[in-house]
């Protein structure tokens, strides 16, 4: 894996200043990874979020956008990245699958173990499939990260049956995986877990989330928006997931002060 840090030099900056974004390559097996990194100010070594975006998304929707400013703003650092075959990435995406979107998180997570303001203690949110790669993610590490949710199906094969089967990323190569049924389901027994779900979704049914929350561990919770659809369009419903999704991570990921790079 390669560290390559395209960020251009903050000259002159006080050490005290306002977040700052820095813009990262990530290369690795499967391709190159464009990643975006949100850092609070000042120098202390902080805990960091990774985002997982959905289908047919990317790292710079507005949503990630927002939950940088805001995760940065409350003292956490936030990772942002486009899978492969989207955004900026390299690929295509209808080839990839979970076993590739697995494999591109773990090479972001590898490479942010190298930046000098991170302490190693990470978090996990992820919209749709993003938040069904977060919680597979937080599984494999059984480690106790939070993680948060928003609209994650509980299961791929119902999306597979369901009209939204035409989604850009649902193709042969996703439908292969899930013939093995392997990734079919979201793993059980995951703690420290908030699942947001609209109450109004049309593409991922209020359905799968009561699922994942009724097959999580304590600590875990459970809020529905009322109106709100799939991509928490009304700016109010996102700012409602935003603040709430900030909040659960600054429970079990206190930024340690007190300790700097």
């Amino acid at each position: 894996m390669i560290w390559r840090d395209d960020s251009p030099t903050v000259g002159g900056r006080s050490r005290e200043g306002p977040p700052t974004t820095e813009h990262h390559t990530v290369v690795h097996p499967g391709g190159r990874l464009a990643l975006v990194l949100h850092l609070p100010a000042g120098r202390a070594r902080v805990p960091c979020v990774l985002a997982c975006h959905g289908l047919g998304a990317s790292k710079d929707s507005d949503k990630y956008q927002l939950l940088g400013a805001e995760f940065s703003a409350a003292g956490l650092a936030l990772a942002r990245f486009d899978f492969r075959g989207c955004g900026e990435s390299s690929g295509v995406e209808h080839e990839t699958t979970v076993a590739t979107r697995l494999d591109d998180a773990r090479a972001v997570l590898k490479y942010l173990e190298l930046h000098r303001r991170l302490d190693r203690r990470v978090g996990f949110l992820g919209s749709s499939m993003g938040g069904y790669i977060a919680l597979h993610l937080a599984a494999e590490r059984d480690d106790r990260s939070p993680v948060v949710t928003w609209n994650a199906p509980s299961n791929l094969e119902d999306l597979m049956d369901s009209d939204e089967r035409d989604t850009p990323g649902l193709g042969v190569a996703l439908a292969l995986e899930l013939a093995t049924h392997r990734y079919a389901r979201a793993p059980a027994g995951i703690s420290r877990l908030l699942v947001i779900q609209a109450e109004a979704d049309d593409v991922v049914p209020v359905e799968h989330g009561t699922a994942l929350f009724e097959r999580a561990a304590e600590p875990c919770d459970l809020v529905i928006v009322p109106g709100a659809d799939h991509r928490f369009t009304d700016p109010a419903h996102r700012r409602d997931a935003v603040t709430r999704s900030v909040q659960w991570c600054l429970r079990f990921l206190p930024p340690a002060t007190t300790q700097t790079a």
